[in-house]
């Protein structure tokens, strides 16, 4: 499985962006898919998931309410829509296919495959 991840950027406090990772090399509705962010000097920290079907989506406490996670399986691709965007989300996020749960898990080591990454800054 190969991931792309993009769409990140420069945006204001209260901005909105959208993340879009593209994947290819597996039937794409077959599995889970998750995005992840690291910060600079701090660990990896799990964003949001969603299931292969797009029924279910989980989201970390810190984005709920402002981050919806989305996937178009006819495009092979899945969403991250990020609003009332704030400095303390300023990281790289990554995007990741999960083979082991049908829900996509909060803890990065289940996830088997991984994008590249796409930078995030939101300035205050």
């Amino acid at each position: 499985v190969q991931l792309q991840a993009f769409g990140g950027g420069l945006v204001q406090d209260g901005g909105s962006l959208r993340l879009s990772c593209a994947a290819s090399g597996r039937t794409f509705s077959s599995y889970a898919m998750g995005w992840f962010r690291q910060a600079p000097g701090k660990e990896r920290e799990f964003v949001a998931s969603v299931s292969w079907s797009g029924g279910s989506t989980h989201y970390a406490d810190s984005v709920k309410g402002r981050f919806t996670i989305s996937r178009d399986n006819a495009k092979n691709t899945v969403y991250l829509q990020m609003n009332s965007l704030k400095p303390e989300d300023t990281a790289v996020y990554y995007c990741a296919a999960d083979f082991v749960t049908s829900d996509g898990s909060s803890w990065a080591p289940i996830y088997d495959y991984w994008g590249q990454g796409t930078e995030v800054t939101v300035s205050s």
